[in-house]
């Protein structure tokens, strides 16, 4: 069972003071964030791509890159690259250059994006959203599987038998399927026998079940053991040392990044204290609370979807950097030693 970070590197206003942090400042935290993740004995540490004024990750792999020179272990993400508004060649030559980098810990984590804004910075028509992400996925996937590539052309122009370079020092480089729950993203992932990561921002976790039924059975049916196939989680979330401190220190920002993108996306009810109280229940979406709170619905969270990485998404709003800091260092020292000991003893396994 893998445990991680995940972030966007949000720059929004502190809801106590106002005050903005710079992108700068944001990128800096970033680097001290994954090397605190890495001394705490996380897995994972995962940025987001985009291309709005209240985020700072235009470039996961630069800064993923910055981070891998004062890391030993933690493997480096994007969280998630939007494949569909990029090229794949120059894609797999940042992973993979992040890769000898980091002694072989650079992973692709592909995905659309939830939000638009990169479609008309590069050029392209949302009218192609589907089509852009099928082609580039494809072509990625041929690209870390040969050397040489040949490509008819679609979208993007085509290749004739021209090498990729470097290539990357695992083999191959790991890409996983990032989805915020289309059924058509899940049976792409398993027909294909790649990793996927599922986005579970509300509700109830378990309604993700089905999902994770149809990725292993479309596996299935493409020729894939599903027994070896990886499914992760990406959920909101914070620890400090009670319960208490988590819950009152996350809610005036979770709250206010929420509202932001509820008008944005005309969200009819805005996000208030009962909404996010509800959220923090055992069986909700919002992993706030004490060490052993946040383990016991990571632990649900394998019972009921048979995940196998976690990542924790502390930043929704800009929160102050000592406190995240420290509830990444709980995450790894506290959290995750309880869950995989409660695993070891549910699975009878070693873990």
């Amino acid at each position: 069972m893998e445990i991680g970070i995940s972030t966007f590197l949000e720059t929004t206003p502190d809801p106590s003071t106002g005050i903005v942090i710079s992108h700068a400042e944001r990128i800096r935290n970033a680097v001290e964030e994954i090397v605190v993740a890495d001394q705490a004995g996380l897995d994972v540490y995962g940025i987001g791509e985009h291309h709005r004024p209240d985020y700072a990750g235009s470039a996961p792999a630069i800064i993923l890159a910055a981070a891998a020179s004062v890391t030993k272990r933690i493997r480096l993400s994007s969280a998630v690259t939007v494949l569909s508004s990029d090229d794949p060649v120059r894609v797999y030559q940042s992973f993979s250059t992040l890769d000898a980098l980091s002694k072989g810990r650079a992973e692709i984590m592909a995905g659309r994006g939830s939000f638009i804004e990169s479609f008309p910075l590069f050029g392209y028509s949302l009218d192609d959203y589907d089509a852009l992400f099928d082609e580039k996925l494809e072509l990625l996937l041929k690209i870390r599987e040969s050397e040489k590539v040949s490509w008819p052309g679609g979208l993007r122009p085509a290749i004739d038998n021209l090498g990729v370079y470097p290539r990357s020092v695992q083999e191959p480089l790991p890409v996983w399927i990032a989805t915020g729950g289309n059924p058509e993203s899940a049976v792409r992932a398993g027909t294909l026998g790649l990793p996927v990561a599922f986005a579970i921002i509300g509700g109830m976790p378990e309604s993700f079940a089905p999902l994770v039924s149809l990725y292993k059975q479309a596996a299935e049916r493409a020729g894939h053991d599903p027994s070896k196939l990886s499914v992760a989680t990406h959920s909101h979330g914070f620890v400090a040392d009670t319960n208490e401190q988590a819950a009152d220190s996350f809610f005036l920002p979770t709250a206010r990044q929420m509202n932001v993108i509820g008008r944005e996306r005309g969200w009819r009810a805005a996000y208030d204290r009962d909404a996010y109280d509800a959220a923090r229940s055992l069986r909700g979406a919002l992993y706030v609370g004490d060490p052993e709170y946040v383990a016991e619905k990571i632990v649900l969270l394998r019972k009921n979807l048979g995940i196998t990485r976690f990542f924790l998404h502390v930043n929704v709003g800009t929160m102050p950097h000592k406190e995240v800091l420290r509830a990444i260092e709980l995450l790894g020292t506290k959290v995750a030693p309880i869950v995989r000991k409660e695993i070891a003893r549910m699975e009878g396994t070693n873990e």
